[in-house]
Formats: C-alpha cells, structure tokens, sequence
C-alpha cells in the first residue's frame, strides 16, 4: 500500500482531526514530497495546493522541517518508528477493519495508557490538558471533489487513481463522469448517478458492487428424447417346451 500518496495522506489527516475532537494550529511535516513540493533560493517553501486547501478548511498551516536538521525530522518520525515496533512487529491481520480495530484496541490500553518517554507523562492524561486548546472542527468534513471521465472497461470497470471500481451492467455509454471525493467514488452516467463506492487503499485493486452484475441464465438440463418401450413378446409353455425337445434332438443325432 502506497500509504503517502495525497489521498490517504488527505483521509488521515481528516481522521487525524475527527479523532481529537479539534485542530491544530500548525502541522510539522518532514518535506515529504505530498507536502512540500520545493524551495527557492531565498528558502520560501511551496506547499501542496490539495493540502493547503485541506488545512485551511481545519484552521491550520503546514510547516517543512529545516532541511539536513535531524533534531525536528527526528521529531516526527520518532512516533512511527514506535508503532511500527510496538503494534506491527509480529502482528497479524485479516484484512483493514481488522487492523484498525486492533490498532484501536492498542492505542487505548497501551500507547495511550504509558508514560512518554520524553515528557514522563501519561499520554492520555497529557491530551486531556491540551485538547481544550484545539480549534474546534467544522461544521462539515472536509470534501475536495475532482471530476473526471473515465472509459468503462469490456468487464464493467473504471480506473480511478490506480484502483478499478465496477459500473452497473446497465451501463448504456462507454465513457462516464467520475467524481472522486476523499473518501469515496462516485460514477455518473449522462448526470445520473449510476455507482457509488468507497475509495480504495493502494493499487491495482478492484471492487465490483453484487448489484452492478446480472445474475447468470439457469442452466437446465437437456431433456434427451425417450426411447420408445419394445413390447415383450408372450408365448404359450408349451412352444418352449417343443423348442427344448427339438434341440435335444439335434444334440442326439450330433452324438450318435
């Protein structure tokens, strides 16, 4: 999963929000390249536009780490290196739900429950003192919309951003509009919307909904035609028992 491209970075960013009840007024990012796209000779960073237009729907501003300075890049890398460590290290999962949910599970009895090893505080009890300073959310979540079209492929698909997500077999038109939101996709078909789904994590993934997909013809068994019934013959007991003399006969006259 290409977790730093501007769409999972946009949806965690807005999960990141709604999980603290409140934004932040400022946002430190290490120049990953869905945050900072250069720097000119007098060091005025330019930042993502997608993201620029995110943050300040929340209230908040990005700042890039001072270039070759390990002690603030340290700063924001040092969290993941202690999830990656303490959750994911010999960890097993079904599928996402069933990771968030432990992950859930984890940030609450243990990430959330110890001391930090920097501020030697509880790290619940220490949020519980700043999220009061927190702007408050939106009223709405954050919705960017990019608007596409996009061919229906010859099994049913479009491409959007690398994954595949199905259309209704009822589709008449071969090309479609697609309206990509942060968290879902949604297709239109001459205005009409024809799909809707939720946006799809990494690559080279599809999602096809049951419903887009007729079910296929009942097979029924060919009926072979009957072949028709041969009368059986009755005879009388006594044309056997001529039958019989008579061959006894023949195996006489064979062996005199």
């Amino acid at each position: 999963m290409k977790i730093n491209s501007l769409e999972t970075v946009m949806r965690c960013h807005i999960a990141a929000f709604e999980a603290m009840a409140g934004c932040c007024t400022e946002i430190l990012y290490d120049r990953m390249k869905t945050a900072v796209i250069g720097e000119d000779d007098a060091g005025v960073v330019t930042y993502n536009a997608s993201l620029v237009a995110l943050l300040a729907h929340y209230g908040s501003a990005p700042r890039a780490c001072q270039p070759y300075r390990a002690k603030t890049k340290g700063k924001v890398e040092r969290p993941f290196r202690y999830i990656r460590q303490d959750f994911f290290l010999g960890r097993s999962f079904h599928d996402l739900d069933d990771l968030n949910a432990q992950f859930d599970v984890w940030r609450a009895d243990i990430a959330n429950a110890r001391a930090h090893a920097t501020t030697g505080r509880i790290v619940q009890e220490h949020f519980a003192q700043e999220q009061p300073h927190l702007h408050p959310l939106p009223a709405l979540r954050y919705d960017a919309v990019l608007s596409v079209e996009r061919r229906i492929s010859r099994e049913g698909m479009v491409a959007v951003a690398g994954n595949y997500y199905s259309v209704p077999d009822t589709a008449r038109r071969r090309v479609v509009e697609i309206q990509h939101h942060t968290h879902e996709v949604l297709i239109f078909e001459e205005g009409k919307l024809i799909a809707r789904h939720p946006v799809l994590e990494g690559k080279n993934r599809k999602r096809i909904e049951p419903g887009h997909r007729k079910a296929p013809p009942v097979q029924h068994a060919e009926m072979l035609p009957t072949t028709p019934a041969v009368p059986i013959l009755q005879r009388p007991l006594a044309f056997y028992g001529a039958v019989g003399e008579r061959l006894a006969n023949i195996n006489a006259k064979g062996t005199a």
